[in-house]
């Protein structure tokens, strides 16, 4: 498998707020990831640990220059959240959800942008959670 992460990530992860978004999100920068904003609409201005939160991704990135996302968002919410991230210029982007099946991941609601696609060959599903990375 490709490496995706490298010294130049500067992650944002949308539900950082939540119990999932924070526990990867710290997680992720506990292992050396640069974190460097969190999305959570109506939470912009507080803070995880220390971790800015914007209400957008677009505010994040104006920001922070975040180039790589991790979505923690509830199923109803999966599609607009990646097509956000996309849409601000998130090159890379990875989504995970629980109890969401891979097909709600990787089928949004509207056709992606034709500049994004898929980053693994398929998604990686383990017991009860999905992961699908998309890349510009």
């Amino acid at each position: 498998m490709a490496i995706l992460v490298d010294d130049d990530t500067r992650l944002v992860v949308q539900g950082l707020t939540g119990s999932e978004g924070r526990f990867h999100g710290l997680r992720n920068r506990g292992y050396g990831t640069s974190l460097v904003a969190g999305v959570t609409p109506g939470k912009g201005g507080q803070d995880v640990e220390g971790i800015p939160v914007f209400n957008t991704f677009h505010d994040a990135v104006a920001e922070t220059g975040a180039n790589t996302a991790m979505i923690f968002v509830p199923p109803r919410f999966a599609a607009d959240s990646i097509l956000e991230a996309e849409d601000a210029g998130i090159a890379l982007i990875v989504a995970s959800g629980v109890l969401v099946s891979a097909g709600q991941a990787t089928a949004p609601r509207a056709p992606a942008p034709s500049r994004l696609s898929p980053a693994v060959s398929r998604s990686a599903v383990t017991s009860s959670t999905w992961v699908t990375a998309w890349r510009r």
